[in-house]
């Protein structure tokens, strides 16, 4: 007997070359190092090989930030250990129908959030790659965060442009939550796609030191 493959959601936005992530910030340049043709001289008769290059910001497209991003000699993205960004058991606490774009502790409450990814999905990333995506966006308070804290969460995702409001310069949340260890991943995507529970949750960046935010590939692991 064979068992039905766990189904597997993609939340991570693709990266393409020029785009915008967050207004203002250099967009990445992707080219060939190794051009196809060029690649013929260095090979036998009918072998090609293109070998690419990118120009990349860290923090583009979905990325996921350490301490370091906050913190003078916090732990960078190689720190993470595997179980910190992956396979960790996940919510999605639904943010849809806010009154305002600031989300306060109260969303939260009711959840059971100890040692789980908790992934906000307020929806705006449906105005991903346009000018709507970079004004107004989705955010946490300084209240929701301390509540995350308290609350054992072990990772808090959201699929907006700042997990901050954009306009607060101290960044509360981001200060908050890298302070306790908590890793942070901005700009998900298609988290109407995942239940509300019931899933596992990948957002495993490269081994760079260094980095205090890496772009990931984050995907959610439905269980059976």
């Amino acid at each position: 007997m064979t068992s039905t493959p766990r189904r597997l959601i993609d939340v991570s936005h693709t990266i393409e070359h020029g785009m915008v992530t967050y207004p203002g910030l250099p967009v990445p340049v992707v080219s060939d190092w190794l051009p196809r043709d060029a690649s013929q001289a260095r090979y036998a008769p009918g072998t090609t090989f293109q070998i690419g290059k990118i120009e990349l910001l860290a923090n583009t497209g979905t990325y996921i930030d350490a301490p370091f991003h906050r913190y003078d000699g916090g732990k960078d993205v190689a720190d993470y250990p595997l179980q910190a960004v992956a396979n960790l058991e996940g919510v999605v606490v639904r943010a849809m129908g806010r009154a305002g774009r600031a989300l306060d502790s109260e969303v939260f409450r009711g959840w059971e959030l100890k040692g789980k990814a908790v992934l906000v999905h307020t929806g705006w990333d449906v105005h991903w790659r346009t000018e709507r995506y970079g004004t107004g966006h989705p955010f946490l308070t300084r209240g929701a965060a301390e509540h995350l804290v308290a609350a054992g969460a072990a990772l808090v995702g959201i699929d907006s442009l700042n997990i901050d409001d954009a306009a607060d310069g101290a960044r509360p949340v981001h200060s908050i939550l890298l302070a306790a260890g908590i890793p942070i991943v901005e700009h998900l995507c298609s988290l109407d796609e995942l239940p509300n529970a019931g899933f596992r949750f990948y957002a495993v960046p490269p081994r760079v030191k260094g980095m205090g935010s890496f772009p990931v590939r984050a995907f959610a692991v439905l269980e059976e």
